[in-house]
């Protein structure tokens, strides 16, 4: 093996020309200079604009990093400057003590952010993927965020069983783009103020798209008063929803008795010493005044022998159920509940590949601030990943797949290397000559500066 000499050039390079990509998502689409600079004019003369320091911090979490402090090693970056079309590139303090500015200006910032992000959106006009009954998806759920060992604001004990916070989430279609992602304590319940996120996420959706939503969450919202929210959307546009039904205290045992004794029950048997039936009913919910009626599909399972082969003394009876307003076939309803699962995926890409696990503030209101950047962040790379990483004829070889994990999209992407030349008052990226991902980097980028919207 040959020895390396180590040498430092005498030109520039950069290890992430993708962030030229995400400079055109964040100034075509997102069109965040419009949007923030007039409403947060700069209030030291030569100062910052508003509208750099946030492209900056939202570069840096499309890098992978979150922390305020990652904004030093790029202060002598002209690319990254220039990528993400900044005035300047702030120092660490000045962006840690703005972004606490921003996050005292409390929903004026925050709503800021979601018109940005619902811009980026409908400009951008990514793929949205209907269910099979033409609705497209919108699952919401509470997650955590282990904060463990610091005195941040609004840290509590989980459900989890650690110490941290217990944001909610709000993600469209089978693709999976972000809504909105609000920061909440670590104790605060998951169907606490649900009613007034969804009355804020609903709206979002019906300026991104025309289809019929269908909205799923778990049994933990389970709750009168999110039905009686879902019920009241259905006036501004066609809403249906399918939420995991929470059996709390019912008798399980009277119900098994009943469809036991009942002649009419069609039972079937999976295997020797299993039993199950299916069971849909009407059901009515009353919160402030207001009845919802939806339907309520049970699922119950009567075991005799276990599935090691063991006779059990006395039967074991399971029952599931799920609330919905949609009047389908039981397999459907319960294949279209399954499908939910995916939106854990998107929570994981919040935490490890954005690096947001730990939220780099401690204060409440400038972390509920960078969880909105990082709805930004998520987007553009989601967007990008759709554009350029599916299509098998030119994409870098990968296995076939509708969507592509923020990482994926980080390393193939965004953390491309590049030669930055500046000649004849132009900068021009030069991707190395066995780049695999050239064909679509280009055509992408070529796109970006053709749209005219």
């Amino acid at each position: 093996m040959p020895d390396f000499q180590i040498k430092r050039l005498p030109y520039n390079l950069t290890a992430h020309a993708g962030l030229s990509l995400v400079g055109q998502y964040l100034k075509r689409f997102a069109q965040i200079d419009q949007v923030i600079d007039p409403r947060f004019p700069i209030a030291a003369k030569n100062g910052i604009a508003t509208s750099s320091l946030i492209k900056a911090y939202v570069g840096l979490l499309c890098t992978g990093k979150s922390d305020f402090d990652a904004i030093e090693a790029v202060r002598g970056d002209a690319f990254f400057r220039d990528a993400l079309g900044l005035s300047a590139v702030p120092s660490s303090p000045t962006l840690r003590q703005r972004m606490d500015a921003l996050g005292e200006a409390g929903d004026s910032a925050l709503n800021a952010l979601d018109e940005a992000n619902e811009r980026l959106l409908t400009r951008a006009k990514p793929t949205l993927t209907p269910l099979t009954t033409g609705h497209l998806a919108l699952d919401f759920d509470v997650f955590t965020l282990d904060n463990s060992g610091t005195q941040k604001e609004g840290v509590g004990r989980t459900y989890m069983g650690f110490d941290g916070y217990a944001p909610i989430a709000g993600y469209l279609a089978e693709e999976g783009y972000c809504l909105g992602l609000e920061l909440r304590p670590g104790t605060q319940h998951s169907a606490s103020e649900t009613p007034d996120f969804l009355r804020r996420l609903l709206p979002r959706a019906r300026a991104v798209t025309a289809l019929p939503l269908l909205v799923r969450a778990d049994s933990g919202f389970d709750s009168a008063a999110i039905f009686v929210a879902l019920s009241a959307a259905r006036a501004a546009g066609p809403v249906d929803w399918l939420v995991k039904w929470n059996p709390r205290r019912f008798n399980v045992a009277a119900l098994y008795q009943r469809l036991d004794a009942d002649p009419a029950t069609a039972w079937t048997q999976p295997r020797v010493g299993k039993r199950e039936t299916w069971l849909v009913e009407p059901l009515t919910r009353k919160f402030a005044g207001t009845t919802v009626t939806m339907r309520r599909v049970l699922h119950l399972i009567e075991r005799t022998i276990d599935r090691d082969g063991q006779i059990l003394l006395l039967p074991d009876i399971e029952i599931e159920g799920w609330l919905t307003s949609l009047e389908l076939p039981v397999a459907q309803i319960v294949a279209l509940y399954q499908a939910h699962g995916t939106h854990e995926q998107f929570h994981s890409e919040f935490k490890t590949d954005l690096e947001l696990e730990r939220l780099p503030s401690g204060k409440f209101a400038t972390n509920d601030l960078v969880l909105s950047l990082a709805v930004l962040a998520f987007n553009i790379l989601r967007a990008i990943g759709q554009a350029t990483l599916i299509d098998p004829d030119d994409s870098p070889i990968r296995h076939p797949a509708k969507r592509r994990r923020l990482r994926t999209v980080m390393q193939e992407i965004i953390g491309v290397a590049a030669r930055v030349i500046a000649h004849a008052r132009r900068l021009t990226l030069g991707l190395g000559q066995r780049c695999a991902a050239f064909s679509v980097f280009e055509r992408h980028y070529q796109t970006l500066l053709q749209f005219s919207g």
